[in-house]
């Protein structure tokens, strides 16, 4: 199958589990994640409809951004681990960085928005399997709390919701329970009301498992796999 008719089934896939949810398709997002793939499969993604790219290695598509900078709306979001020190690059490269997971990188991406003169939209990407081999924000680590009263001090970022890379489990099933938790905490901080926060985004699902997560409430969904193919 194409990229085109991949994307058509997962878009087919995204409406049946919103009916399911009884919740409106439009309301979620398809993020196509683009990384390892060459530019030409991004154009083919666009070609077909898409406009929201996801990448997690900076320099990679530092290679490739200018073979799709003038795709006409196309958005390229940071989803990766983000090193303080590429802070710079990606708040020139991306759109937008969807896995802040410190306040060290916080600061370092305002400061760089600030000297650029733009507004970064960002995410805080939350550990909520607790997985010592992954990255994200530890529940019980302070950093979090810490992380959303602090946001009123960065003019140049706009905190807009929570993502998260759920442990993997052969059956999607065994996410539905950590996709269910990330959707309590939004709805939690949604509650406070706090100044400079918005939890409109709630960015989990993957190729394997965006179905349980749109489900459980995501309003966008990072397919790589099952719109690309296999990675090489």
């Amino acid at each position: 199958m194409s990229i085109s008719d991949n994307i058509a089934e997962v878009r087919s896939q995204i409406e049946a589990a919103a009916r399911r949810a009884h919740r409106d398709p439009s309301t979620i997002t398809l993020m196509a994640v683009s990384k390892t793939f060459p530019a030409e499969a991004i154009r083919e993604a666009h070609a077909a409809g898409l406009r929201l790219f996801g990448e997690n290695r900076v320099q990679e598509f530092a290679a490739k951004a200018d073979a799709v900078r003038g795709l006409d709306g196309a958005n390229f979001h940071f989803i990766g681990h983000l090193q303080s020190n590429k802070a710079a690059l990606a708040a020139e490269l991306f759109h937008a960085v969807d896995s802040i997971d410190s306040i060290k990188l916080a600061e370092k991406l305002n400061a760089a928005a600030e000297k650029s003169g733009k507004i970064l939209p960002v995410l805080i990407e939350i550990n909520v399997g607790g997985e010592e081999a992954k990255t994200g924000v530890a529940l019980g680590s302070g950093e979090f709390g810490r992380i959303l009263i602090e946001a009123e001090r960065w003019k140049n970022l706009s905190l807009r919701g929570l993502m998260t890379v759920p442990p993997y489990a052969d059956d999607p099933e065994g996410a539905r329970p950590h996709f269910r938790q990330l959707r309590q905490i939004r709805d939690k901080i949604a509650a406070r009301h706090l100044p400079a926060v918005s939890m409109n985004v709630l960015s989990m699902g993957m190729s394997h498992d965006f179905e349980v997560a749109i489900e459980e409430g995501s309003t966008c969904v990072r397919v790589g796999t099952a719109i690309f193919g296999e990675r090489v």
